[in-house]
């Protein structure tokens, strides 16, 4: 299949969603498995949404998540313009070879005739469907709506595919049992099988609006054929939208691409994953430290179900094992907690390979969660690795630095009121801490096993288990009841900064209330 070509057709008017990303990126891995070209194209045929800024952000997502194109807006091609904006004559050139070919007619209805018909329509309770009254319009009537200016749609002509020398060969004669014979629309779909489309059931739908600019169906189709696009992988919510493209790519005599109709994806409640439910830009997932190698093996994983049922793929092994039959029908669920265990495989790989890489992504994640002025020094880059070795396998995601890590980046840590309730409440708790002080003060030289070994010794010495100098001291230097290891972060704390918030926790010991 070395002539594939797909296709990522994202609008510029918003910043790229999972559910978009993921769906590009089935077309990216299904190119890259036979040897094809990507092309990228933008469905910027919304002025009043589509910008410049989205557009950018479009390609710095999809080269982020480790996506590249053979063609696009960017880079050229030889089949562009790759703007629908800039494919406007392209369209009209195409509804005037439908309406040569006798497949279209102009649509003078207005509004309120439509509205009326649709009115029948549900007092009869039966779907609408358009009557296709402008196809046998009185050409008087339409001499005199021209003269008045009224500039009509464009209708394709549904109907003219019962005759048989326009269905001949592609549509198929079918009788339901019990009923007449009807003419159908088949779809041999890649994914879902033979879908039947019945002829009877669509009607005359509009291609070009009155004022000159193509609708959806039409604007693909055009696209698609120009573009030489051989499958197009999409959501199942365009399966609908099927039947009519074929109408198209038949009446304009052309070959339809191959399809092939995704699931969607659902969250874990099974409800569809949308903009407002669960499906948050892929910029997000960047900023809080999921790797895109992750992102790429969760998403070939949802649908996507390799006989072996390994779950760990480099992307060269999803390049080289992708099969479109192994692609589910069944909607994929997205489990972030399992997105999150998948990144955590992955940052361990990234802490042994590349820390430097992790001390990167950390040192930005703490910036903009305010807790680096700036970009860091030099100074705060060793220490962000120093932090990013104690965090260590703990950091799956960017709320882990925050979770496990935030007190190294505070004049004071941010004290759980549970913790402080817990166990810095009464003289008891003050004196391990006034203990500890001790210790600290004079420990030499100041290393993680020092520390420990002189704490294990004082506590012995004065009949205390170690969990009951371990959680007070914890809590007093973290405000936390869970984290990195203990002697660990004392060590990166400094002896200065870890006396100065244990006279604190003594306080707290004393203190009526927990802080807030």
């Amino acid at each position: 299949m070395s002539s594939v070509r797909t296709r990522i057709p994202p609008s510029p008017t918003g910043y790229l969603h999972v559910g978009n990303a993921w769906a590009a990126f089935f077309n990216w891995l299904f190119a890259r498995r036979h040897g094809g070209r990507v092309v990228l194209r933008i469905e910027d045929t919304d002025p009043t949404r589509s910008s410049p800024e989205y557009e950018r952000a479009i390609y710095e997502d999809l080269r982020w998540l480790g996506m590249d194109w053979d063609e696009g807006p960017d880079v050229g091609g030889p089949y562009g313009p790759y703007r629908q904006s800039e494919r406007t004559e392209l369209y009209r050139e195409a509804a005037e070879a439908l309406l040569r070919a006798g497949a279209a007619y102009p649509c003078y209805c207005t509004p309120e005739e439509i509205e009326q018909e649709r009115q029948r329509a549900l007092a009869e309770r039966r779907p609408y469907r358009y009557s296709g009254r402008c196809r046998t319009r009185p050409e008087q009537e339409i001499r005199a709506l021209r003269a008045a200016g009224v500039r009509p749609a464009l209708r394709l002509d549904v109907g003219r595919f019962h005759d048989p020398a326009w269905s001949s060969g592609w549509l198929e004669r079918r009788r339901e049992e019990g009923g007449p014979e009807r003419l159908y629309v088949v779809v041999h779909d890649l994914i879902r099988g033979e879908v039947a489309f019945a002829l009877d059931e669509l009607d005359d739908f509009i291609v070009v609006r009155s004022d000159g600019t193509a609708l959806y169906n039409f604007a693909n189709v055009v696209d698609d054929h120009g573009m030489r696009i051989t499958h197009v992988l999409r959501a199942v919510e365009h399966l609908s939208n099927t039947p009519r493209q074929v109408l198209l790519y038949r009446a304009l005599g052309w070959e339809p691409p191959q399809f092939a109709h995704l699931p969607v994806l659902v969250g874990p409640d099974r409800r569809k994953l949308s903009k407002r439910h669960g499906d948050a830009a892929l910029r997000e997932y960047r900023d809080e430290l999921f790797l895109p190698e992750a992102l790429r093996n969760f998403f070939a994983l949802m649908a996507w179900y390799p006989e072996d049922g390994r779950e760990i793929f480099s992307t060269e092994e999803l390049v080289r094992r992708f099969d479109l039959s192994q692609v589910g029908r069944a909607s994929p669920v997205f489990d972030r907690q399992k997105l999150v265990w998948m990144n955590g495989e992955y940052m361990r790989r990234a802490l042994r390979e590349d820390p430097e890489r992790v001390v990167e992504l950390v040192a930005g994640y703490l910036v903009r969660h305010g807790l680096l002025p700036g970009p860091p020094t030099s100074d705060q880059r060793v220490y962000v690795r120093r932090v990013v070795e104690v965090l260590g396998e703990r950091i799956k995601e960017g709320s882990d630095v925050l979770r496990y890590g935030d007190f190294f980046f505070l004049d004071l840590p941010r004290y759980d009121p549970q913790a402080v309730e817990a166990y810095l409440r009464g003289e008891q708790a003050a004196a391990v801490l006034r203990l500890a002080r001790e210790v600290v003060q004079v420990v030499e030289p100041y290393r993680a096993d020092t520390l420990e070994g002189a704490l294990r010794s004082a506590a012995a010495e004065r009949g205390l288990s170690m969990r009951a100098m371990v959680h007070p001291v914890r809590v007093a230097l973290t405000g936390k009841t869970v984290g990195p290891g203990l002697f660990e972060l004392m060590e990166l704390l400094g002896r200065e900064q870890v006396l100065r918030r244990l006279e604190y926790g003594e306080l707290l010991c004393r203190s009526a209330q927990a802080p807030v």
